[in-house]
């Protein structure tokens, strides 16, 4: 979203420099002087204040305000908004249910690295304590999930606390803050004077440090003595905007590339040194080419569990580089044997920089030979062309019609398969890693196409997940925003159906989602979106391209095959060697 208008900035020579405003008046100077130009939010009693500013500010054509229809949604929407575009996304909740509705997005955007300022209305600075109507302690609340957060109790505070917000969100290792605001706060009038981004440096909080040049010294020597070297690479990449350098770098010493679930496009997936994500649905060739590495090199990536399996076994002949910015990731479960700490992009930059200097000669013989054989004896499941249609189908048609979507899903085994199937470049990729929400999918696509307009934005769904949060169908509609949702319909809690098989003895235990399963197709018009039903093979290319095509908003309901595993699968407290449903043959 572009500014409309270039209006006065209070403090300008033409202004007073001191004038008398109101808190709400000076939060939306701070926000347009940040850079703010869209917001995600849902009013209520407490932030009133605020929304009469936030009247002013549309008035004026410099904000777009964003009515979701849920407060969650409002912090998945902006949360999307950021991790397509690189920039802080901010959104607005009021007091008591309204703040903490915003709780599970601001844990999504923790787990998952991203920035946000979050900024809610609190009940008036009297009244705090008293148990007031809709008063909660949101500040309490979120401490574990925010890199920061403030009650502001004197409007004059509000000017300084958003711009140290921005730089602590975005800063260092992205993530959520909190500004909690007051009723009365936003109400008061005062002397306001500006404080321009950057000028205020948060007390007690540290940028990182450059790469220190031993450690990327001792980094290159393990390279160079490797004879079975593989970069890890997460959502750090993504963050930092190293995924040039990686490639320059992968391809210069010719080291093969695994990515983890957040680190999808940062490496370019049909190049061959890819081996596609590792982990517990990883490809086959990534999880042996991980177990029988002896150099792994993790960059930005925090060793979770889902990507490690039973962590004893995990890479067990290996060395391992870590560059991190987070020195708290590092050796947290797993010891590092050269740490290079500081921004990941910078990091390698000095790597590549001192690999071009040395003239290294690029990795050849057996390693790759080894990894090329594993891709042609374990690839992803291609389903049989007849019968019902298979969820894998769904995917590999969708990247072959729109191969360059930005695409978000929700969380399940529909996840999964796309995270395996379809390919995606930097921050095209936008799905909830860390915490698994589920209901992501629908309002971050929203938040997407917000920021990016003219692209093509996709939400793959689930049966169950888009219930969740399906009522983002009336943004979507009020905004008319053009954005395709497919639902990859099994009629199950997909993931929870495929665990209780696996090790429930098929104690399908409040998992089946068939009975009560809303009429989607009549739904979507309820809401004034389009909406196409797909359940037989012969219709689903020729009805997916038409729905991809067409102009407006559009939810396919595809019916796939009710029993489809994904797979490869590796077991709770297994290798990542020891998947299940690798292909028959094997």
């Amino acid at each position: 979203m572009t500014l409309t208008s270039s209006p006065k900035v209070l403090g300008d020579k033409e202004n007073q420099e001191h004038r008398q405003i109101s808190g709400a008046d000076a939060l939306m100077d701070a926000l347009r002087r940040h850079g703010v130009d869209t917001v995600f939010g849902y009013p209520g009693g407490a932030i009133l204040p605020i929304y009469d500013a936030v009247h002013k500010a549309e008035s004026e054509g410099w904000l777009k305000h964003i009515l979701v229809r849920h407060e969650q949604g409002g912090a998945h929407a902006a949360d999307g908004f950021a991790r397509a575009t690189g920039k802080v996304g901010v959104c607005f909740g009021t007091s008591g249910p309204g703040a903490t509705n915003l709780v599970t997005g601001i844990a999504t955007a923790q787990m998952d690295s991203v920035p946000l300022v979050v900024i809610t209305g609190q009940v008036p600075r009297p009244a705090i304590g008293t148990d007031a109507f809709q008063e909660t302690d949101i500040f309490g609340i979120t401490l574990p999930i925010v890199k920061h957060s403030w009650v502001v109790r004197n409007p004059a505070d509000l000017a300084s606390v958003v711009s140290q917000a921005f730089f602590i969100a975005a800063s260092g290792r992205p993530g959520p803050v909190l500004i909690d605001i007051p009723k009365d706060v936003g109400q008061e009038f005062f002397s306001y004077v500006p404080v321009d981004p950057g000028s205020i440096h948060p007390p007690g909080f540290r940028l990182p440090a450059s790469p220190d040049p031993l450690s990327i010294s001792q980094a290159l020597d393990l390279i160079q003595r490797a004879h079975r070297p593989l970069f890890y690479v997460g959502g750090g990449v993504i963050s930092s905007g190293a995924h040039q350098t990686l490639s320059d770098l992968a391809k210069l010493h010719q080291i093969p590339v695994t990515t983890t679930l957040m680190g999808k496009g940062a490496f370019d997936e049909h190049d061959s040194l890819s081996v596609g994500m590792l982990g517990m649905h990883g490809t086959g060739y990534a999880n042996f080419a991980v177990t029988e590495c002896d150099l792994l090199i993790a960059v930005g990536a925090r060793f979770d569990d889902r990507v490690t399996g039973k962590l004893d076994t995990f890479a067990p002949s290996a060395k391992v580089i870590h560059f991190e910015i987070d020195p708290a990731e590092v050796s947290k479960n797993r010891i590092a044997d050269v740490a290079v700490l500081g921004d990941v992009l910078e990091s390698l930059e000095k790597l590549l920089d001192l690999s071009r200097r040395k003239k290294i000669e690029p990795l050849t013989g057996p390693w790759l030979q080894r990894i090329d054989g594993w891709k042609n004896r374990y690839p992803l499941i291609v389903p049989p062309q007849d019968g019902e249609i298979y969820p894998q189908e769904v995917l590999l048609s969708i990247k072959d019609l729109l191969p360059d979507a930005y695409v978000t899903t929700d969380v399940g085994q529909h996840q999964m398969w796309a995270a395996q199937y379809l390919k995606n470049g930097p921050r095209q990729w936008i799905s909830s890693g860390g915490l698994g929400t589920m209901g992501f999918g629908v309002p971050a696509a929203l938040g997407v196409q917000i920021a990016l307009p003219k692209e093509n934005v996709i939400c793959i769904a689930g049966d169950a997940s888009i219930l969740m949060n399906i009522q983002e169908l009336a943004t979507i509609a009020q905004y008319k925003l053009p954005i395709k949702i497919v639902i990859v319909n099994n009629s199950w809690q997909g993931m929870v159906r495929q665990w209780q098989e696996s090790f429930y003895e098929e104690r399908y235990s409040a998992s089946d989602m068939s009975k009560g399963m809303p009429d989607f197709i009549n739904l979507a018009k309820a809401f004034g979106v389009g909406g196409v039903l797909i359940n037989d093979r012969k219709d689903l290319i020729p009805e997916l391209k038409k729905a991809l095509n067409f102009a407006g908003p559009m939810l396919v309901d595809i019916h796939v095959r009710r029993g489809e595993n994904c797979y490869p699968m590796v077991p709770p407290g297994k290798s990542n060697a020891q998947m299940v449903g690798l292909p028959s043959g094997t």
